[in-house]
C-alpha cells in the first residue's frame, strides 16, 4: 500500500514524494501497517467547481479521497491526479503551498485525518 505525501522543503518549495506502507501479514484478518497516533478526523464534502489557488496545508493530516479526482500543483509546477481511494499525506503546512483543482464537475467527499 502507499500514499503520495506533499511537503515544502527548506526553501519553501512544494515537493510529491511517494512513500510505501510496510504490511505485516496478520493471517485470516489480512495485511495491517503499524498503528499511527491522530489527533482529529474530519468528513469533508467539497462543490463541484472546488478550485483553490496556492495555500498550505493547515495541519500535518492525511487526506483519503472517497470519490471524484483531483489535480495537485506544487510550487515547482509538478502536477498529479489523484483519484477515489488514494491517500495523501499534506505536510506542507509552512511554504509556497499547493493547489488543488476538482477535475469532475461534482461534489467530492473525503477524510481528512490530522496527526
Amino acid at each position: 500500500m502507499h500514499y503520495t505525501r506533499i511537503y515544502a522543503d527548506a526553501a519553501g518549495e512544494t515537493h510529491f514524494e511517494d512513500v510505501e506502507i510496510p504490511l505485516t501479514d496478520n493471517g485470516d484478518i489480512g495485511f495491517l501497517s503499524d498503528k499511527q497516533n491522530v489527533s482529529t478526523m474530519q468528513f469533508r464534502e467539497n462543490k463541484a467547481d472546488y478550485n483553490w489557488n496556492f495555500h498550505a496545508a493547515p495541519a500535518k493530516q492525511f487526506i483519503i479521497l472517497l470519490d471524484g479526482a483531483i489535480e495537485i500543483t506544487t510550487s515547482l509546477g509538478e502536477n498529479r491526479i489523484f483519484y477515489a481511494g488514494e491517500i495523501l499525506l499534506v505536510e506542507d503546512v509552512t511554504g509556497k503551498g499547493h493547489k488543488t483543482k476538482n477535475l469532475i464537475n461534482t461534489k467530492r467527499k473525503s477524510i481528512f485525518i490530522q496527526i
